[in-house]
C-alpha cells in the first residue's frame, strides 16, 4: 500500500532543491526542506502516542511551520483539523471535544487558556508560534528529517474541516484522502498549472481555499508560493511582479483597485486570477478587466466538496457565475420539496456527486443522511440555476430564501437590481418576520464612498424591475455588511438585527 496523498503532492519532491515557499524576509524553503520540518514534526507525533486515525486539533498561525504540521498529519496518517485563528476558547472546547482530538496544536499566547481545557477532555498539548518557535518545534529540533510514510488508503479520513455552524451546532466535514488528491488534480490541470507557476498566497490556511485548493494545487502542479502571512495591500503590490498566479477572496480585489499602485503594467506578466469563497460582484469584474486586462476566473466551492464548478481557462469566463462543473462533477438542479431535478432554466437546489464530495459528518448520522443522498449526491444547500450552456449561478442560501404571502424569493435577484443603483456599491437581501405575508423583504445598503443613496429612487427602480410581492419593503444603509473571515456575508446576523422591525407589541 501507499500513502496517495502524501506520495503525490508531497513525497514526489522528496529532495528536490526546487523553491516551495518563498518568505516576506527574501529568504526561500526548497521543497526539501520544508519536508524536512514536516518529516521532524511527524516522528513528534508519532512520539507523543499519536496513532493513523487519530485527530490533531491545530489553532496556530500562518507560517511556513503551519503548512508543515498539515504536511506531518498526512505523512503519518492523522486527520489534521485546522481551526479559525478568531476563535473563542468556548468555541474551541466544542471542536475538541467533538473530534476527540489526541493532541492540540496552539498559539504560545492560548495555552494557559487551552491548556485546562485540554486536561479534561483528555488531548495533549504543544504550542507554534507564528515565528516558528514553541514546544512543537524544539522537539522536533530533535528529530530526524527522514520519516518513515504511513500507509493509508484513498478512502481513508485525512482532514476535518468544521462549517461555520451559522444555524446550530458546527458540523465535521471528513474528508478523505482521496477527496482532496482528486480536487487538487483535477484543479492543477483545469487552471493549467506547471513548475514555473508562482502562486501569490495571502490566504488563510485554516480554510479549503487557503489549504485545500491553493496549496494542494501549486503542490500538485510542482510550482512554488509567494507565501505572505495574511492579505496586507502593501505587501501583495510589492510581491505581485514575482508571481504567475493570485487566489484571493473579493474582498482582495475591491482593495486593489481602489489602489492607484495596482496597474495593468504591475500585472502584465500574470498569467491567472481566481476569486471565490464569496461572490463577486459583476460590477469587480468589469473594472478589474478594464484596469488590468485581466478577466478574473471564478469558481464555487464548499467545505464538504472542495471545488465543484470553475469558469474556464481557455473560453469565455462569464461574470455573475461560477462555470460549469469541474471534470468528474456531476451537477443537477432539483426541487427542494421533492428532490426533483428542475426543468433547464429554472432555480432549485444545486446537488453534486463526485470524487470531491465528503464521506459525511463526524459523529452525525442523521445530519449526514440529510444532506448526503443513499447516491452519492450532496444537497449543499445553495440555490442556483443553470443557463442554456451548462454555467451555473448561485442566487443564494436554501436558509435565505424568503417566502412572503405564499411566493418565493430569491435574495439574489432583487441584489442585482440594489447593486446597480447610483451610490450603492453593495448589498444583501433579507426575510424578516411580517405579521401579514410571515415574511418580507429588506434591503441592506453598503454605499459607495462619500455617497448617500437616493432610497426613494431605489425602491421606485425596483419597482420598475420586480414584481410587487419582491418589492423590499424596507431599504436600510450601513457602512459595512458583516462578513466571516473569507468575506461571506453573515445574513443570520442581519435578519436577527432586523427580526423585529415589523413586529408590533
Amino acid at each position: 500500500m501507499a500513502n496517495p496523498l502524501y506520495d503525490r503532492l508531497f513525497g514526489r519532491h522528496a529532495g528536490q532543491d526546487t523553491p516551495f515557499l518563498h518568505l516576506p524576509d527574501g529568504s526561500t524553503l526548497t521543497h526539501a526542506e520544508f519536508l524536512g520540518i514536516a518529516a521532524r514534526f511527524a516522528h513528534v507525533l508519532s512520539d507523543a502516542g499519536l496513532s493513523p486515525g487519530d485527530r490533531l486539533a491545530a489553532q496556530v498561525q500562518k507560517s511556513p511551520e503551519a503548512l508543515a504540521l498539515y504536511a506531518a498529519c498526512v505523512q503519518a496518517g492523522i486527520v489534521f483539523l485546522p481551526l479559525n485563528t478568531a476563535y473563542t476558547v468556548d468555541e474551541l472546547t466544542y471542536f475538541i471535544e467533538n473530534s476527540g482530538a489526541a493532541l492540540v496544536i496552539c498559539d504560545g499566547a492560548s495555552e494557559t487558556s487551552l491548556a485546562p481545557v485540554a486536561s479534561s477532555l483528555g488531548a495533549r498539548l504543544m504550542t507554534l508560534d507564528a515565528d516558528g518557535t514553541g514546544s512543537l518545534p524544539e522537539r522536533a529540533a530533535r528529530m530526524r528529517t527522514a520519516f518513515d510514510t504511513v500507509d493509508c488508503a484513498p478512502d481513508d479520513l485525512a482532514a476535518f474541516l468544521y462549517t461555520s455552524g451559522t444555524t446550530g451546532r458546527s458540523k465535521g466535514a471528513m474528508l478523505t484522502q482521496k477527496n482532496l488528491l482528486s480536487n487538487a488534480e483535477t484543479l492543477a490541470e483545469h487552471w493549467r498549472f506547471t513548475p514555473d507557476d508562482v502562486l501569490l498566497h495571502a490566504l488563510p490556511i485554516f480554510h479549503t481555499h487557503g489549504l485545500f485548493v491553493a496549496t494542494n494545487v501549486t503542490l500538485a502542479g510542482g510550482g512554488s508560493m509567494i507565501f505572505l502571512p495574511k492579505f496586507d495591500q502593501d505587501a501583495v503590490i510589492a510581491a505581485l511582479p514575482g508571481a504567475t498566479v493570485m487566489m484571493g477572496v473579493p474582498t482582495f480585489y475591491t482593495r486593489l483597485l481602489d489602489d492607484p499602485r495596482f496597474t495593468k503594467e504591475l500585472v502584465s506578466h500574470m498569467r491567472l486570477f481566481v476569486s471565490g469563497s464569496a461572490p463577486l460582484l459583476s460590477e469587480t469584474h468589469v473594472r478589474f478587466e478594464d484596469r488590468t486586462g485581466h478577466r478574473i476566473l471564478e469558481r464555487y466551492g464548499m467545505t464538504e466538496t472542495n471545488m465543484n464548478t470553475s469558469n474556464p481557462y481557455e473560453g469565455e469566463r462569464r461574470a455573475g457565475t461560477v462555470g460549469k462543473p469541474l471534470p468528474g462533477v456531476e451537477l443537477k438542479i432539483t426541487d427542494p420539496d421533492t428532490g426533483r431535478e428542475v426543468q433547464q432554466g429554472e432555480v432549485g437546489q444545486i446537488e453534486v456527486r463526485g470524487p470531491n464530495v465528503f464521506k459525511g459528518y463526524w459523529q452525525m448520522p442523521d445530519k449526514t443522511a440529510a444532506e448526503l443522498r443513499a447516491d452519492g449526491f450532496f444537497i449543499t444547500g445553495d440555490l442556483g440555476v443553470v443557463d442554456e450552456d451548462g454555467y451555473v449561478t448561485i442566487v443564494g442560501r436554501n436558509k435565505d430564501l424568503i417566502i412572503s404571502g405564499g411566493y418565493n424569493i430569491y435574495p439574489k435577484e432583487i441584489e442585482l437590481i440594489l447593486d446597480d443603483q447610483p451610490g450603492v456599491m453593495e448589498s444583501a437581501v433579507i426575510g424578516v418576520p411580517h405579521p401579514d405575508f410571515g415574511e418580507t423583504v429588506v434591503g441592506v445598503l453598503v454605499p459607495e464612498p462619500g455617497q448617500s443613496p437616493d432610497l426613494d429612487a431605489i425602491q421606485a427602480a425596483a419597482g420598475r424591475s420586480l414584481a410587487r410581492f419582491k418589492h423590499p419593503r424596507k431599504l436600510i444603509v450601513l457602512d459595512e455588511l458583516p462578513r466571516n473571515t473569507m468575506g461571506k456575508v453573515q445574513k443570520n446576523q442581519l435578519r436577527e438585527a432586523y427580526k423585529d422591525l415589523f413586529v408590533t407589541a
